[in-house]
């Protein structure tokens, strides 16, 4: 398999209700999507970089840049054996994971289509025929407009509800939630948002039976987790500071975490979290399958994904109809009523690309090759 071309094209995607972290509150996504070519057969990828350095420190407009100057010309006119031989390509370039896995994921479903298979069967994946989706709802301007948030995805057949948490919203927050909602699986994701200093005041959320807190300390640490989670009760999930398999293995070393999310941009692709998934497997770790307010092609990448067998824990990967008025793919994500996504058998990731909507909300594209 020879890339002959690689494609890029920003799209601009307004969302139906804004979404809010302990950083940022998003009301639109820029996103890049990332097409490669190899006799005649073409696979997609999508950048799950923010429209800032938030999350971590790529942007879409930074992604753009690594990707034309940088990552496309190491791969263009290699012989690649394998969609695995991307990441040993790009691994000199530091950081940036999210650039490098956008392309990375467009190569698995090339080869996938090349050989007429799904994807979650390509990457060796495919232990379910479907995925236990929960939803991510993030701070919202009221807690009875959390309460409407929270009773409409239940509705919908969700299975685990994650709130976004900051300080001065948390713990009464969360309070209010379980009262309200007493026997949902309900899980507090911080972002970053705290220190080791506040750690008395997050041992007040074990009293609400949380499934984890998600990532409560810095984007980079691991040390400060194992000390914290050695307070805690509730399981601390790692994931900004998770993006290696190394990484993965010094949290389990250290007791960090008694969960770890995977997201495929953080970690550059199918490779690295393929690897990060048994890591975790082979400790006792379950995993789960994080979001990063995905399009069409980053979701249902995300559900092959989540085909491993350590997916065991409902991820943020949730319908189309959630985030977007209209997807970029055909037929939409759609959830079961009992709160599950299908898997889809057709070759690659599963889904038909809706061109003429693409090419509508392209704000700027661009070759290498």
């Amino acid at each position: 398999m020879k890339i002959e071309r690689i494609s890029l094209r920003q799209i601009r995607m307004p969302l139906v209700h804004f979404f809010e972290t302990s950083f940022s509150r998003t009301y639109e996504r820029h996103i890049i999507l990332v097409e490669v070519e190899s006799g005649g057969a073409t696979g997609w990828g999508e950048v799950t970089a923010g429209e800032n350095p938030f999350y971590n420190e790529e942007w879409t407009d930074s992604a753009w840049l690594v990707l034309r100057d940088y990552a496309a010309p190491r791969v263009i006119g290699q012989d690649l054996s394998s969609p695995e031989d991307v990441y040993p390509l790009t691994k000199h370039i530091r950081g940036h994971n999210m650039s490098r896995g956008g392309l990375e994921t467009a190569v698995w479903d090339l080869a996938a289509r090349i050989d007429a298979v799904p994807l979650w069967k390509k990457i060796g994946a495919g232990a379910r025929r479907e995925i236990p989706c929960g939803v991510s709802i993030g701070i919202q301007d009221s807690v009875e407009q959390l309460f409407d948030k929270i009773e409409t995805e239940l509705a919908a057949g969700y299975q685990r509800i994650k709130m976004k948490i900051k300080p001065g919203w948390d713990v009464d927050v969360v309070r209010r939630v379980r009262e309200r909602f007493p026997s949902i699986k309900l899980m507090a994701d911080a972002n970053s948002a705290y220190t080791l200093a506040d750690t008395e005041h997050l041992r007040r959320l074990d009293e609400f039976y949380l499934m984890m807190i998600e990532q409560p300390l810095s984007h980079d640490d691991i040390i400060d987790h194992a000390q914290l989670q050695s307070k805690l009760q509730t399981p601390i999930c790692l994931d900004e500071c998770i993006r290696t398999a190394r990484h993965a293995e010094q949290a389990i070393q250290l007791r960090a975490c008694g969960i770890i999310n995977i997201k495929l941009g953080r970690v550059a692709g199918f490779r690295e979290a393929k690897r990060i998934h048994d890591i975790a497997q082979a400790a006792g770790i379950p995993v789960w399958c994080g979001g990063m307010l995905e399009a069409g092609v980053g979701r249902a990448h995300n559900i092959a994904l989540a085909t491993l067998p350590n997916f065991v824990l409902p991820g943020d990967v949730s319908a189309s109809k959630r985030y977007w008025k209209r997807d970029i793919i055909q037929p939409a994500v759609e959830t079961t009523p009992r709160g599950t996504i299908e898997i889809r058998d057709d070759p690659g990731f599963g889904y038909a690309l809706d061109h003429d909507y693409i090419r509508e909300i392209t704000v700027r594209e661009e070759s290498v090759g």
